[in-house]
């Protein structure tokens, strides 16, 4: 189970806000070029968006859907990947001083994801867990100084380039 965790300077309403928001999904999570709603109202429980993940030529298309969603606290995804399978994702907020300590917990649930689970699977986990969480963490303290509610080209100018992976 890959846990890690960082603190971000800004409200956890302004992470929140950032969550809560799947417009910016593929902004601060690791891999999708782009996202579009499917079913439900994002981040309520059994809402889905669909993205596109680049693999070189390929392109991956996967589903993330909410499992549990605590508004202003925690957040659970769970994301299938189709044939590499399914990853839950649990994302927890605490206001921590003037800022907020957010918690990434995944592990894989079924398909390739569970069977090839091991200590090199973790590491790599961490690694995307750690640009995830320093994406999100960008995303939210521009919010938080006010930088980026002119619209989604002031968001994407906050924003890394994108990697691989799910989240």
């Amino acid at each position: 189970m890959a846990v890690r965790h960082r603190l971000i300077n800004a409200r956890p309403g302004d992470v929140w806000e950032v969550l809560a928001d799947g417009e910016t999904y593929p902004r601060w999570v690791v891999g999708p070029c782009a996202a579009e709603p499917v079913r439900g109202q994002w981040p309520h429980k059994d809402a889905a968006i669909r993205y596109e993940i680049p693999l070189g030529p390929l392109r991956l298309s996967n589903e993330t859907i909410v499992r549990r969603c605590e508004e202003g606290a925690a957040l659970e995804l769970e994301a299938n990947a189709g044939p590499l399978g399914t990853a839950r994702i649990a994302i927890e907020l605490r206001p921590w001083g003037d800022g907020c300590l957010v918690i990434v917990d995944e592990h894989p649930l079924q398909g390739a994801g569970g069977l090839l689970h091991n200590a090199g699977f973790e590491v790599l986990i961490q690694v995307r867990h750690r640009a995830m969480l320093a994406r999100l963490a960008k995303l939210c303290e521009a919010r938080a100084r006010g930088e980026e509610r002119g619209g989604a080209g002031d968001l994407a100018a906050a924003s890394p380039s994108h990697g691989s992976g799910h989240a």
